[in-house]
């Protein structure tokens, strides 16, 4: 069973959001702008939703309209600000100075200022908010800098270390500014208060699909009397606000989440949320010697822990989770695919060790106590495998990685033919299946490092498959190139990038049967028991 715990990245569709979309795209699927009685039902949905919305959130005043998601909404917010900053210099009142943000925010959030800033011609100085190294905004600084800046952004709460942000503190900063302020409300949606109209906050985006709604919906709230030039602008959809048809299944999804978030007896409890953490941080202090949390509890929302562990690179420690099925990051997952370390924990100024083992565990509130207790089992049981290869107790600077996708004499042979990289040595499941039940003797081979290995139960067709990491695969070839030519090897690992390398490699080395699962386990489903006997025997 997997164990899903990067909610912070996305969620699960809840079913009686998904119930909702196919409801409404069945029965209520007419256009919102339409008079006729279709039109009639589908804008019945939509003020449905926005009235549930704007009790959720307490915002019975501003305007509340849906989005795309969250970079729309912040996108919106930072034009709207800016051209009303324009706007100010050309009237020849007094000029906004800076645009400052947290030095933790979300990418989306800096990205937009760099982009409307110059494509406005304002060319301000963007500068970012310092942070101590518990991630909260250094207020001082804050309250230096705000009488001369235009615009301000933090967030609720932080995506990758939960840290929450002092919000009444810097809302009594800013209101004796002249800056506009936007807060990314991402995280916090179902979570924190927001108190919008209190705390005075002139933009707040959220994203539907971090609170168990589907992706391509959002939010957006406009405090009543900000400054606002729309995005999109087309036929007139939201009251002008946003151009375009609306969504109206993302919407009724979204709707039948803020309902049950209404309700209030479907969603695990604050109390609950906290027991679910400190299940999982003794679990985590169980399992890995040299545990260091990158975020003190207090200060943190309860479905978010991020932590290092001393000597085991982050890495190591996300396959090893990935093969046990745990799916845990190493912090956004905008940010995943560039494996750099995080610039949210660098901003906090903790030790280079922790930023670049970071990983990220973040859960929702829809996890019962047994999928929690699921978790804290495999948790361990990762830990046990650790343990016994004697990967953990390592200090940072003898931190232990796993070896590079190919080793040196790999890289070597590959870099001797140059169709070696571009050879098509990749097979689909059913391509891979036909073959090793065309030819016998074949064989399924696990490249992952045998820690992959040993923390994942093979089950079905794989579970007779040899494990050779793809560090020793030089060393077991002569075993593969003794086979009959057309004998098939098909490698296997997590993504494929690994088992392509060691198809490549050993049809270099002279068996030209060898192959590679195109997109590794992560695309594996396990045929039909009647299927897998069959494969099995072939196998063997």
């Amino acid at each position: 069973m997997e164990i899903y715990l990067d909610a912070n990245a996305t969620t699960a569709v809840f079913p009686p959001a998904r119930q909702a979309a196919l409801a409404v795209m069945a029965d209520s699927f007419g256009n919102p702008s339409s008079i006729h009685g279709s039109g009639l039902k589908a804008r019945a949905v939509v003020d449905g939703v926005r009235a549930s919305a704007r009790r959720v959130l307490d915002a019975p005043t501003g305007q509340l309209f849906f989005t795309s998601g969250a970079t729309e909404g912040i996108q919106t917010s930072v034009l709207s600000a800016l051209c009303e900053l324009r706007r100010r210099r050309d009237a020849g009142e007094p000029a906004a100075q800076a645009l400052l943000y947290g030095a933790t925010e979300h990418k989306a959030v800096p990205q937009a200022l760099h982009h409307w800033n110059g494509l406005l011609g304002l060319n301000l100085p963007v500068l970012p908010i310092p942070v101590d190294t518990m991630g909260r905004h250094d207020l001082a600084w804050l309250r230096e800098h705000a009488p001369t800046a235009g615009l301000v952004c933090t967030m609720a709460a932080n995506n990758e270390t939960g840290v929450i942000s002092e919000l009444d503190a810097i809302a009594d900063i800013l209101r004796e500014s002249p800056a506009l302020w936007l807060v990314d409300g991402v995280q916090a949606l179902g979570k924190l208060p927001l108190k919008l109209i209190e705390r005075g906050i002139d933009y707040a985006p959220f994203s539907g699909h971090k609170f168990y709604a589907p992706k391509g919906i959002g939010l957006l709230y406009v405090r009543d009397g900000a400054p606002f030039t729309p995005l999109l602008t087309g036929g007139g959809q939201e009251s002008g606000l946003r151009g375009g048809t609306e969504n109206i299944a993302g919407i009724a999804a979204l709707g039948a989440v803020l309902r049950s978030m209404e309700a209030g007896n479907v969603f695990q409890t604050p109390a609950a949320l906290a027991a679910h953490r400190a299940q999982l941080v003794a679990a985590l202090r169980a399992a890995f010697a040299g545990l260091e949390f990158n975020a003190p509890d207090a200060l943190s929302l309860p479905t978010t822990l991020n932590f290092a562990v001393r000597g085991v690179s982050s890495r190591l420690l996300l396959d090893l989770f990935d093969a046990a099925d745990l799916r845990v990051s190493g912090g956004s997952a905008c940010s995943a695919a560039k494996a750099e370390p995080s610039y949210v924990l660098q901003a906090m100024g903790l030790p280079e060790w922790q930023t670049q083992a970071a990983v990220r565990l973040s859960f929702g509130a829809l996890d019962s106590p047994e999928f929690i207790a699921a978790a804290c089992a495999r948790l361990q049981r990762c830990g046990e495998v650790l343990r016994a290869r004697g990967l953990s107790g390592a200090t940072p600077a003898q931190a232990y990685a796993p070896p590079l996708d190919a080793s040196a004499a790999l890289a070597s042979l590959a870099a001797a033919d140059d169709l070696a990289g571009s050879m098509d040595v990749v097979l689909d499941q059913p391509a891979a299946l036909a073959l090793l039940q065309a030819q016998a003797g074949g064989l399924w081979v696990d490249v992952r490092e045998a820690y992959e290995s040993e923390v994942q139960v093979r089950r079905g067709l794989l579970a007779n498959a040899q494990a050779v990491p793809l560090s020793a695969l030089l060393s077991a070839a002569p075993q593969w190139l003794a086979l009959a030519p057309q004998v098939p090897v098909v490698f296997y690992c997590r993504s494929g990038n690994r088992s392509a390398q060691a198809a490549r490699a050993l049809r270099r080395l002279g068996h030209a049967s060898a192959w590679s699962l195109a997109g590794g386990l992560a695309m594996w489903s396990e045929p039909s028991l009647e299927s897998a006997d069959e494969g099995l025997a072939t196998a063997r």
